[in-house]
């Protein structure tokens, strides 16, 4: 008889308490590294109709394919330019994420595989913070995951419809960043058919239908690409003229961020950069997958367990080592394997009665450090003073200590004790942490301040100045400040920071008014921001001064 870790109430209040933290975080500011700047890059087509051309700051923006800013800016369409309408759709594909996530693990193994991965893979920590830092993750891994629960579902079955939904999910993750949403879910289900044996679907009639549907799924993006590039060979690239659009994202994309061209080298040299930031990025679950890991690594050859999940984890970690170019969030696409795989790893143990007790005190352990980091983040850097944040903090402790106290197997409690400890430290997060931070981003902060004193329309950027959350918060795009500006007859504002103020003087413009706010890349944090001691000397202004 499956065996199940909790009720069918207990999965569901769970997993409900989770779509409060995750609601919560909808509200919450976009920060300007790349959240606000995608924002703005849906803004422009919202504002102008002009969904073809993807623009940055008035210039052509080859990096990503179109998907997440269409659902974006049509979004905005239905809910005003707010931070809840740019998030909203990652919200919903996390959504199908998660469910995708539970049936995958029911294809593989059985039900409740299935639903205690969802869960694992919904409280996983950088999982819940795709929804709040939106870039294109929730999308291209609801797709990924989507497309691989498709792909099994059609080896065991060879239904059609299963061929289109896979084409679908293919397309809409290529749609979203490229051939990596093609390559991960075609390397699971590679070494799922040899494992099966099954080497009669590598020439199945069906394979062709996938590869039609696919291509015209993706046909409008890459028909945007030729619209873009093909036809206007003139333009200037990153350096370069002549630029193939249909080239690059068929081919190109992915290939030149994997050898880290034109896109830097953020940890080139760091071999050991899939450990470390697994284990934050996947925590609180990350130390028990790494065990699931290398346990069905030992066992690999004996075909006891399926290959999709571990050969997944296991290419894309190799992948990412080697990589010329290399970020935390590129780790999400192969959560919800490594949640199937850690899920049918601990059931297995459970159900033959192995001793679960050393990864329970692990977890426990690890549980604690996650609570005492978040509350030193919320005692000392960044103190909570709302009452109904630590009334909601209080009532959303009492319920998982209830939930904890009527567990009393060892998984069960270890399951609970870990999404509890997921509940708690994000709920601070996006509670509390979050909106104090973003209050030292100055682009919001001038934007909300200004509003309905301050006409959007007549600001002007300074050379040099960048602001993607003032940008959004106004609706308005970024214009830049040339000295013919200064000849209309409306009132022209200037947006600028402590850095080129002395520019600015020298050449001689009067400041007639002046909003100002404290200002600090809140993405790259360091210790003496954190620090409420030294946190006013990392500051610095963002202006916006009204000039004759």
């Amino acid at each position: 008889m499956q065996s199940t870790v909790f009720s069918r109430s207990q999965y569901l209040l769970l997993f409900s308490l989770l779509g409060v933290v995750y609601i919560i975080g909808l509200f919450v500011p976009l920060m300007d590294n790349d959240s606000a700047h995608h924002a703005d890059i849906a803004l422009r087509m919202y504002l102008t109709g002009d969904y073809v051309n993807l623009v940055d700051h008035g210039e052509d923006y080859l990096d990503k394919p179109h998907l997440h800013f269409w659902l974006s800016s049509w979004s905005y369409s239905v809910f005003g330019v707010t931070g809840f309408a740019y998030k909203f759709p990652s919200f919903l594909f996390t959504i199908l994420g998660t469910y995708s996530t539970f049936r995958l693990g029911k294809s593989l193994y059985n039900a409740e595989v299935g639903r205690l991965a969802a869960l694992m893979v919904a409280s996983a920590f950088a999982y819940i913070l795709a929804n709040n830092d939106v870039r294109m993750d929730a999308i291209l891994t609801a797709s990924i995951i989507f497309a691989t629960w498709q792909l099994v579902d059609w080896v065991n079955h060879k239904r059609l419809v299963n061929v289109v939904g896979a084409a679908l999910g293919l397309a809409l993750g290529f749609c979203t960043k490229g051939h990596i949403a093609v390559f991960t879910p075609a390397v699971g289900t590679f070494f799922y058919i040899v494992y099966k044996g099954d080497f009669k679907s590598f020439l199945h009639w069906h394979l062709l239908v996938l590869l039609a549907a696919f291509a015209l799924f993706i046909s409008p993006v890459v028909y945007c690409y030729y619209l873009q590039y093909d036809l206007h060979p003139e333009k200037v690239i990153r350096g370069k003229s002549g630029r193939s659009g249909v080239a690059f994202i068929l081919w190109k994309q992915n290939f030149e961020r994997f050898q880290g061209d034109s896109f830097g080298a953020d940890a080139k040299n760091d071999y050991l950069f899939f450990f470390h930031s697994f284990l934050w990025a996947f925590a609180p679950w990350s130390v028990l997958a790494f065990v699931a890991f290398f346990h069905r690594l030992k066992g690999f050859f004996t075909r006891r367990w399926e290959w999709l999940t571990i050969t997944s984890v296991l290419v894309i970690a190799l992948m990412l080592t080697f990589s010329g170019f290399k970020l935390p969030h590129y780790l999400n696409i192969i959560f919800p394997v490594s949640a199937v795989l850690t899920a049918s790893f601990l059931l297995d143990r459970w159900e033959k009665r192995k001793n679960l007790r050393p990864l329970l005190v692990t977890q426990v352990i690890i549980c604690t450090l996650c609570l005492l980091v978040a509350g030193v983040v919320n005692i000392w850097a960044f103190p909570i003073f709302g009452f109904w944040v630590i009334a909601g903090f209080f009532l959303l402790l009492l319920a998982g200590a209830y939930f904890l106290l009527r567990v009393r197997l060892s998984l069960p409690k270890m399951v609970a004790a870990s999404v509890v400890t997921s509940l708690l430290v994000f709920y601070l997060l996006n509670s509390n942490f979050y909106p104090q931070l973003l209050r030292y981003q100055a682009g919001n902060e001038l934007a909300f301040d200004t509003k309905g004193n301050v006409d959007a329309k007549q600001v002007y950027f300074w050379p040099g100045v960048y602001s993607s959350s003032y940008v959004f918060y106004t609706a308005e795009l970024r214009k830049e400040f040339a000295d013919s500006v200064l000849q209309n007859p409306s009132p022209v504002w200037l947006m600028t920071d402590s850095q080129h103020l002395p520019e600015i003087k020298q050449k001689g413009f009067s400041f007639l008014q002046t909003y100002q706010h404290n200002d600090y890349e809140i993405t790259r944090m360091q210790l003496p921001f954190v620090n409420p001691a030294t946190r006013k000397g990392e500051l610095t202004r963002l202006l916006l001064v009204r000039v004759k």
